[in-house]
């Protein structure tokens, strides 16, 4: 009985150890252009975030081990957050390494699983233009590099129109691969990556269309769907979304004020030099404009510098709401705003009819749509 008993216990323990021993994922990386001897990984263990700490050694060279036993992703992060890279892992993969150069970490090669091993070849088959997106998004100063150079003689607005151009291009990439692999879940990772914040929800839907089978199953597909039709929500088109404000004088201020009016909404930095452009302009044109027909609404977004003393907002003759919740407020959510300065026209049926308004196309936009509402 006792010798039954213990043969049950061995089996079990040697049951246990070969099971876990299925689960355990090794991933390996060799890493160049760290700057400290280690980088953090981050992963979703149920409802809690884990962080650890690994330790790279002179070569760039770690070693991390986890037990998985299920689909996973591991966010490492390196220089101090600086950039980072995600490996994807699913039952079944034991051992993932990853190599490359931590400054162009979109492009960092990534072996071991169908979907790491599909993301790599989409990398190298555009290492080109990501590397040049990378060097205009990145804060390093890379003198080895000729185009890096070039790039510190050019003007932001130059930048900004040659990363417009660069994002046209590669999204263009990443619609042609997830035609060629319309089942892969790689195709909705690129989706995520390059056509979540897309200012047209009509893209977004455009490429998740052509989804199929398990790609169309995952779970990263429901919440981008879910995504898009809350984005349909504040897109040119629809109905403005409501909301009730404080101005900076402690007035409530609702959607509903500016009923039978043209509204411009703009988001705004105090930090930043296009805002001051930006008030320029505006300042300009609404000297001429006719108050009955037209009302300005400026949005600050500077939770971080509070309490803000700046003496340019008294010169500003409309509403002003500084958001001390910042990105997290409810305006900037429901309005879908991802950077600043940002601008939304609505017509006075409450219809928006125009987003992201260049700061130099606001006078022509502004006397263009309201001349036609009244021919």
């Amino acid at each position: 009985m006792v010798k039954s008993i213990l043969s049950l216990c061995l089996f079990s323990l040697v049951f246990y150890a070969c099971h876990r021993d299925d689960n355990k994922l090794v991933i390996e990386g060799e890493l160049i252009n760290l700057t400290n001897p280690y980088v953090i990984a981050s992963s979703r263990v149920s409802d809690t975030i884990r962080l650890d700490t690994i330790s790279v050694d002179k070569n760039g060279k770690f070693s991390y081990t986890q037990i998985v036993d299920t689909a996973t992703f591991f966010t490492f992060y390196f220089n101090d957050y600086s950039s980072s890279t995600i490996v994807f892992s699913d039952k079944g993969v034991n051992k993932i390494k990853m190599k490359g150069d931590v400054i162009f970490s979109d492009l960092i090669e990534i072996k071991g699983g169908e979907i790491n091993e599909s993301l790599t070849t989409f990398k190298l088959q555009n290492e080109t233009l990501l590397k040049h997106r990378n060097l205009l998004m990145s804060k390093h100063n890379l003198e080895v590099d000729s185009l890096e150079n070039s790039l510190n003689i050019i003007s932001d607005k130059e930048q900004i129109a040659s990363l417009n151009s660069l994002n046209h291009e590669l999204s263009q990439k990443v619609e042609e691969f997830i035609i060629s692999n319309p089942d892969k879940i790689s195709s909705v990772i690129l989706i995520n990556e390059f056509f979540k914040n897309n200012e047209n929800p009509e893209t977004l839907n455009r490429v998740l269309e052509y989804l199929e089978d398990d790609a169309l199953k995952s779970p990263l597909t429901l919440k981008l769907k879910n995504h898009n039709q809350k984005l349909m929500l504040s897109a040119e088109g629809a109905k403005m979304p409501s909301f009730k404000l404080k101005d900076d004088k402690d007035k409530s201020i609702e959607s509903s004020d500016f009923e039978n009016k043209y509204l411009l909404i703009s988001f705004l930095s105090f930090k930043s030099d296009e805002t001051t452009e930006n008030i320029k302009i505006l300042k300009d044109e609404y000297k001429f404009l006719d108050k009955k027909d037209i009302e300005f609404l400026s949005i600050y977004i500077d939770s971080d510098t509070l309490p803000i003393i700046n003496h340019s907002i008294d010169s500003i003759p409309w509403r002003i709401v500084i958001e001390d919740k910042s990105w997290g407020s409810d305006i900037v959510d429901i309005f879908n705003v991802h950077y600043l300065p940002f601008n939304i026209l609505i017509d006075p049926k409450g219809i928006i009819v125009a987003r992201d308004v260049p700061i130099n196309d606001i006078k022509n936009i502004i006397n263009t749509t309201t001349d036609k509402s009244k021919s």
